[in-house]
């Protein structure tokens, strides 16, 4: 599925979530380690715009994650979540997804990855600490109801199906394709078909290149709070997001403190200011 991953670098990795070694791959674990990862690893797109290369391999992976102390996008923050999970006995399938844009209309194939995790304990479960503001502890991959999040109602339904699951049916666990949908609205439809991370190279590099992204068309670096809240750093603008979604937002006044809210808010530390970079450089 993906590379391996030594004890060392296990033990760096929990070290950065803050977390112990888990005894046994439950969901409880599962849990735990999901929002730890969410409130410690950013999600980030600064390498398009430093002129980084991303390379879906799960050493460089790693090495980015844990060693750099960085965050990354889907490919890269699922990707490395999966060789840990993976390194701690969950059984762990990558997948595909389209994401939901304006209109309702569904994103490039390969547009996201999304992790289908199954515990000892509990089943298989959705994972996912790579979409920026989306739920904050693991959805059951077999239930259809709805499911309550600190981020929101999610519900995992058919292909096809509306908010209330009328049109299209409510499909199975099995189904060809699942829609996710976050408080009435789609998010992203989920292929269920098993994949390995270089499936997704042509996805990350639309992603990193083409002018139609939007992620080469700005800056983002986010992660959820203690409380349940949300900081996120775009460009100068720093915006604190409260758990019943009040803003407050302010412009960092200076170079320097871009760089200091990175260190000190996200834990990353930079020698250069990120800048939009031109966005016409391919697809």
């Amino acid at each position: 599925m993906t590379d391996g991953m030594n004890t060392t670098r296990t033990v760096e990795y929990l070290r950065r979530l803050g977390a112990g070694h888990p005894a046994r791959p439950t969901v409880d674990a599962l849990r735990d380690l999901h929002l730890r990862h969410l409130r410690t690893v950013p999600f980030e797109n600064l390498s398009i715009h430093l002129g980084e290369e991303i390379v879906l391999d799960g050493e460089r992976l790693l090495d980015k994650v844990v060693r750099a102390r960085r965050g990354g996008f889907c490919y890269e923050l699922n990707g490395a979540f999966a060789v840990l999970l993976t390194e701690l006995g969950y059984d762990v399938t990558l997948l595909a997804a389209r994401v939901y844009g304006e209109g309702d209309r569904l994103g490039i194939p390969y547009d996201h990855l999304a992790l289908r995790v199954r515990t000892v304990d509990g089943g298989d479960w959705l994972a996912d600490v790579g979409f920026g503001a989306h739920f904050h502890l693991p959805l059951a991959f077999g239930e259809r109801g709805e499911q309550k999040d600190p981020g929101g109602t999610f519900r995992i339904a058919g292909a096809g199906a509306d908010a209330a699951g009328v049109r299209g049916g409510h499909g199975t666990a099995d189904a060809a394709d699942l829609d996710v949908i976050r408080d009435g609205r789609p998010v992203y439809r989920l292929e269920v078909r098993p994949r390995v991370l270089g499936d997704f190279t042509a996805g990350a590099w639309w992603h990193s290149s083409s002018p139609a992204s939007h992620f080469t068309r700005s800056l983002v670096c986010s992660r959820i709070t203690g409380d349940g809240g949300r900081i996120t750093l775009s460009g100068r603008r720093f915006t604190v997001t409260a758990p019943d979604g009040t803003r407050r937002e302010r412009e960092a006044a200076s170079d320097e403190e871009v760089l200091e809210l990175y260190g000190d808010r996200f834990g990353i530390a930079l020698d250069t200011v990120p800048t939009v970079r031109d966005a016409g450089r391919g697809a």
